[in-house]
């Protein structure tokens, strides 16, 4: 049985709440794990549960400096790679508390059903650290490079 479009709605939903909420708990309850996450700069894999929890709280404090008050999403494309693999690619819309646009970013997210639901197991972001540097220097914010 294929992935339908109501389950990979449901799951930006839900995503995107956690990130609205901060809530890493439930956003690691998203992700199998290992988890692998990848952009121009790092990949890393996030072997437990509780590393994923924490890497995601790691970039709480930068959101909340940066405005962020709420997530949005629109899925971009989807390609259904078996009956339980889907590779989609999103744009996350980021808004400040007056609702206003503050910066996008787009992903690739490979998600597998299993059955506990859709659960991400790779995500390639592909212009993240561009669009979250340009908000952070137009609001005069030096973002820490990573360490290496």
């Amino acid at each position: 049985m294929s992935i339908s479009h109501e389950q990979i709605d449901d799951y930006l939903t839900r995503y995107a709440a956690t990130m609205t909420d901060l809530d890493a708990e439930s956003a690691a309850d998203l992700w199998t794990t290992p988890g692998l996450i990848a952009d121009d700069r790092f990949s890393g894999v996030l072997e437990s549960r509780e590393a994923m929890v924490q890497g995601l709280k790691q970039s709480y404090p930068l959101y909340q400096k940066l405005g962020l008050h709420s997530v949005g999403y629109e899925l971009l494309d989807q390609n259904h790679l078996t009956g339980l693999l889907v590779l989609i690619r999103v744009r996350w819309e980021f808004f400040d508390a007056a609702g206003e646009l503050l910066t996008d970013s787009a992903a690739y997210y490979l998600l597998r059903s299993e059955e506990a639901g859709l659960r991400a197991t790779v995500c390639v972001q592909t212009d993240d650290a561009e669009k979250l540097q340009a908000l952070a220097t137009s609001r005069g914010i030096e973002l820490t490079p990573p360490s290496e």
